[in-house]
């Protein structure tokens, strides 16, 4: 939301720089996002001059070209060949001399020095349209005869300087949505520091001058509606706005339309309350009713656009038809036009939940929608329409001519909130003593109903929609006392804590280190989705698929059962932009709906489970001068699922695998202990990536993390240290029988030597005529070591005679 420093100094006598502003603002929760020099025309109209035509003849070279001589109270007369057809001598004109820049919209140009068609030209006699102040381009403009040859342009047009502040607006701070509001705000803070108030424009002067346009409003739909104020006021001309209110709009980035719709602009950004204006002419049997239509009724709004309403959108209905979409969008019929007369203000306060919905449901955000969404004044209808209708007669002309309406059968009570100082004071951090806190509440319209000792009864106005509780109320102590006025303190107080084991996050951040070494890239996607991408599974159900009631679109209308779809829309999305070996992971929740009618709490039907999720496509390694590439297949994947099981301390082969019978993947293994699955792996079901319209295969792996977790505390990682002594390695070539299986000979070798030796392996198998039909030839490799010294030769020599010998007399073997 953008504020006028100029506006907003209409409301405050504040002198602050726009750093201070900057800095004052963002304390006091009002956080700026930046500040801007605005023009009421761009480029401020620096260069030009007001000029004196003092001769005008035909181009030489042109049929429509002319040369003039202007003077600009310089010391010469400028030269300029104009194009116009009605440049005449003697003519007032607007000079843009060399060197000024001219825009068109956000395109910009440089008058420079030039020749054309031969002739020199030092500058250029401009159009109204090119400097910004109209939109005619007939021809240039021209100026009455008493403008002063030498004024520079932004002086005779009056251009005027502003700053706009860019306040990045909160939902819960809506009361800061207006320049009153931030007026207020300010007021509270420097309050603290001086005297100092900040006022509203006065409403005495309005007055029912007539009845001569009578109204009749009924609202048919209170719980929608809770307060609708209304006023006629008729004889007006509608016409272009005033220079200061067009600078007012333009300030914060609106552009004027009439006179009559920019004053319901104002004053929406001026209190925060969102008005309407109906063309009285318009409204059939002078009725105004505030109800719901049946489904399906059409509906042209302001933009041109036919909607098909919704039986729970509430209307403003004259006696015959739709007008307005209540807080949202105007009808095209009854808006002002250029032929309005009389109109009808509407002031109303509608619920937040009805407009949020409606607005949602057509897509559109309106400045009055932004409003009446979070929360608006109740208390403030009346008053912001007396303020519009006076602005109305200033300046449109006319008279109030209806009685004032006001349909308002449950006021809106304050909020009672109770604190004790010394709640305040510790939640804060800094004993600030309770008239610090009496004066910030009072300064913030927070009314003190009752004292009692450290008690404080608190009265809150329903503007501030967001301070119903304790800990609000210290929030907006705090924020007006000044988060930087709060010490840092020179202790830090601390308690043990018992730390359940295996630590979650430690593992989690395990897992995501073991992945994104190898590799992998982490992915955070949103807990919302499509419900459709649940349509035909069996093992994701459509019927358990949690429903937004009030989705934000249709594409985020319901709770994710699967991280599956949320990776493949990434994988989808880069694989558009030609990125397509990829390797992702993901930790996140998925959220299901199980219908049971045996339990009462209907929240016990709602599961969410935490999910890690793998995937990988594309290729496992890019071509280059050495390598060809790699696709990726299943057996990548089930490497890396089986290295996190790993690292949880599973043992592979003491798991449960089986072929998944999930519809999710085309073919793929689970992994289980007993009856409880800990991850299903395998390849992406072709269907489901043809849905997603990705044509490469897609292998996943989904690992259900609480199981993980609860599994893991049965498991003991044992662990030794690493020896200090070197390990000796020897081979061996043994000729041996062809039904003989390394199996065999590396059993022997660990029941021949138990504590030296570590490992065996087969390096080289050989079958030739030489060695006879029924013979083979293995080289097998041994490693040996000693944990607790080094080994020597006789040692070694000795283990390898065992084994040797043990080798002929088990297997019949010969040493080659």
């Amino acid at each position: 939301m953008k504020v006028s420093y100029k506006w907003l100094k209409d409301y405050i006598d504040i002198d602050l720089t726009p750093a201070e502003m900057d800095d004052i603002l963002t304390q006091i929760g009002l956080e700026v996002g930046g500040i801007e020099k605005i023009q009421s025309i761009k480029g401020g109209l620096e260069g030009l001059v007001i000029g004196e035509v003092k001769t005008c003849i035909p181009h030489p070279n042109s049929d429509h070209l002319s040369i003039t001589s202007v003077d600009v109270n310089g010391e010469e007369l400028l030269p300029i060949v104009c194009g116009a057809s009605n440049v005449a001598a003697g003519q007032k004109v607007v000079v843009a001399t060399v060197g000024t820049v001219l825009y068109d919209g956000d395109e910009s140009f440089t008058i420079k020095k030039s020749k054309i068609r031969g002739e020199v030209s030092l500058g250029m006699i401009c159009a109204e349209d090119e400097i910004g102040v109209g939109t005619g381009h007939e021809g240039i403009m021209v100026l009455p005869a008493e403008a002063v040859v030498g004024t520079p342009a932004a002086k005779y047009f009056n251009v005027e300087d502003d700053i706009a502040i860019e306040i990045d607006l909160t939902p819960n701070r809506i009361d800061g949505a207006s320049h009153i509001g931030v007026a207020r705000d300010l007021a509270a803070y420097l309050k603290q520091q001086k005297a100092i108030e900040y006022k509203m424009p006065s409403v005495e002067a309005f007055k029912v001058e007539n009845n001569s346009t009578p109204i009749e409003v009924v609202v048919q739909n209170p719980e929608a509606c809770h307060r609708y104020s209304g006023v006629c006021v008729n004889g007006i001309t509608i016409a272009e706005s005033p220079e200061w209110l067009q600078n007012r709009l333009k300030a914060i980035g609106l552009k004027p339309i009439n006179n009559v719709v920019d004053i319901t602009n104002f004053v929406l950004f001026e209190t925060g309350q969102p008005l309407h204006a109906f063309d009285y002419s318009k409204i059939a049997g002078n009725k105004v009713i505030v109800k719901t239509l049946a489904g399906g009724a059409q509906f042209t709004t302001l933009d041109e656009t036919k909607r098909e309403l919704n039986e729970n959108d509430l209307m403003i209905c004259n006696a015959e038809e739709p007008m307005c979409i209540a807080g949202v969008f105007g009808g095209l019929e009854s808006g002002v036009s250029a032929s309005t007369t009389s109109v009808f203000l509407e002031s109303a306060y509608f619920d937040s939940v009805s407009v949020r919905k409606t607005a949602r449901r057509y897509g559109l955000n309106t400045d009055a929608s932004f409003r009446f969404e979070r929360g608006t004044d109740p208390n403030n209808t009346i008053y912001a329409m007396k303020r519009a209708a006076l602005l109305i007669k200033e300046i449109a002309g006319g008279s109030i001519s209806s009685e004032v309406i006001d349909i308002y059968p449950n006021p809106v009570a304050d909020f009672k909130v109770e604190v004790s100082v010394d709640r305040i004071e510790r939640l804060i951090g800094k004993k600030i003593g309770k008239e610090t806190i009496k004066n910030i509440l009072t300064a913030l319209e927070i009314g003190i109903e009752k004292e009692d000792g450290d008690t404080l009864n608190l009265l809150v106005p329903p503007y501030r929609v967001d301070v119903k509780r304790e800990a609000d109320i210290v929030e907006e102590v705090l924020r007006i006392y000044g988060f930087n006025n709060v010490e840092v303190p020179g202790k830090v107080n601390a308690s043990l804590s018992y730390a359940p084991k295996p630590d979650e996050h430690k593992l989690r951040n395990t897992i995501a280190d073991l992945l994104s070494y190898s590799g992998f890239n982490e992915i955070m996607n949103n807990s919302l989705t499509k419900a459709s991408y649940y349509d035909n599974l069996e093992s994701l159900k459509p019927e358990n698929t949690v429903r937004i009631f009030n989705p934000l679109s249709s594409d985020l209308n319901a709770m994710r059962q699967s991280l599956l779809f949320g990776g493949l829309e990434c994988i989808a999305y880069n694989i558009n932009r030609r990125n397509s070996d990829l390797k992702f992971y993901e930790f996140g929740k998925s959220y299901q709906h199980f219908k049971n009618e045996e339990n009462e709490n209907p929240v016990d039907n709602y599961f969410e489970k935490e999910h890690l999720s793998v995937f990988m496509c594309g290729n496992k390694t890019a071509a280059n001068w050495n390598l060809k590439e790699e696709p990726t297949n299943f057996f990548h994947i089930k490497a890396f699922t089986e290295n996190v099981l790993k690292r949880f301390g599973f043992k592979i082969d003491k798991l449960r695998i089986n072929e998944t019978e999930n519809d999710q993947f085309t073919e793929g293994l689970s992994y289980g202990v007993k009856k409880k699955v800990l991850v299903e792996v395998g390849m992406v079901s072709g269907k489901i990536l043809k849905a997603m319209d990705i044509d490469v295969p897609v292998y996943y792996a989904d690992f259900d993390w609480e199981t993980l977790i609860g599994e893991a505390t049965k498991n003991k990682v044992a662990y030794t240290e690493i020896p200090k002594y070197p390990a000796v390695k020897r081979d061996l070539a043994l000729l041996i029988d062809k039904a003989t299986s390394f199996a065999e000979i590396k059993t022997i070798a660990f029941n021949c030597e138990k504590s030296m030796l570590k490992s065996v392996s087969l390096f080289d198998i050989y079958e030739g005529e030489k060695l006879g039909a029924d013979k083979k030839s293995y080289a097998v490799s041994f490693i040996l070591q000693d944990t607790e010294k080094t080994l020597e030769d006789k040692q070694i020599d000795k283990i390898m005679q065992k084994l040797i010998k043990s080798y002929e007399k088990q297997l019949g073997a010969q040493i080659r």
